[in-house]
């Protein structure tokens, strides 16, 4: 009655956490990027039915990908550092004894290096991510990708975990992932950049983490995490900016 999706890239530290919280479900069907470590081998000792594709269309087109596989009446779609609590388990289970077209939003509860984030714009944070196969999808976006419903959007009240940024080295490693895809993207739909405009975007990223959204109220790890959301809206400026100056020059030499 439901499948649950899941994209992966080497995400042999979190998957089995993840695949066991939907050891419930009808079907989990897994499309991996090319993982070089035990990704894969995991998800097969769970029964989930795996996938590998050689290139990476985005965040958006792969998980669409992920959800063409599905085949049963209902689909759930998570991520490998995401975790469906025994209370949130319950909610879906009811929800989609109804014959409804809706699509259903959750509340997520998310981790940074450790320490569950209450503020900084992480909380409330609610994320559409059940809904009937064929009345919803993703936007094709490199990143940030969102849930396209095609009819009602009801919520749910249990919270899907997430747990986040294990570290600062993988902060730093998504800073320059979602920089560098975020970039690409604003390329692709014509968005213009200037050094300038990065150091003004950064520094209102602070301000609006730090203090508009009281993540100064989250201690020591509001503060880091007020200054990796700088960091990484910072370089998607200036990458933007050097994408552009890249492009010019490439058409003038034509």
């Amino acid at each position: 009655m439901i499948s649950v999706v899941i994209i992966t890239k080497n995400e042999a530290h979190a998957i089995a956490d993840c695949l066991q919280s939907v050891a419930w479900a009808d079907e989990v069907i897994v499309v991996d990027s090319g993982s070089t470590d035990d990704t894969i081998k995991i998800c097969e000792q769970f029964g989930a039915k795996v996938t590998v594709t050689d290139s990476w269309p985005g965040f958006g087109q792969q998980k669409n990908h992920a959800i063409a596989l599905a085949t049963k009446s209902w689909v759930l779609s998570i991520d490998a550092d995401e975790r469906v609590t025994p209370e949130l388990q319950q909610e879906i289970q009811q929800a989609i004894k109804s014959d409804a077209k809706a699509s259903y939003r959750m509340p997520r509860s998310s981790s940074y290096c450790g320490q569950f984030i209450q503020h900084s714009g992480w909380s409330p944070d609610y994320v559409t991510r059940l809904f009937r196969r064929g009345y919803a999808q993703f936007s094709n976006d490199l990143v940030h990708e969102r849930i396209l419903p095609e009819d009602t959007t009801l919520t749910l009240t249990s919270p899907l975990l997430h747990i986040s940024y294990i570290n600062l080295e993988e902060v730093l490693d998504k800073i320059n992932r979602y920089s560098t895809d975020g970039a690409t993207m604003s390329l692709s739909q014509g968005k213009t950049a200037t050094l300038g405009k990065a150091i003004r975007h950064g520094t209102w990223a602070f301000i609006r983490t730090y203090f508009i959204r009281l993540g100064f109220l989250d201690g020591k790890m509001g503060f880091v995490l007020a200054i990796s959301n700088a960091e990484t809206t910072y370089y998607r400026y200036l990458k933007l900016s050097l994408l552009i100056q890249e492009h010019k020059r490439k058409s003038s030499i034509k």
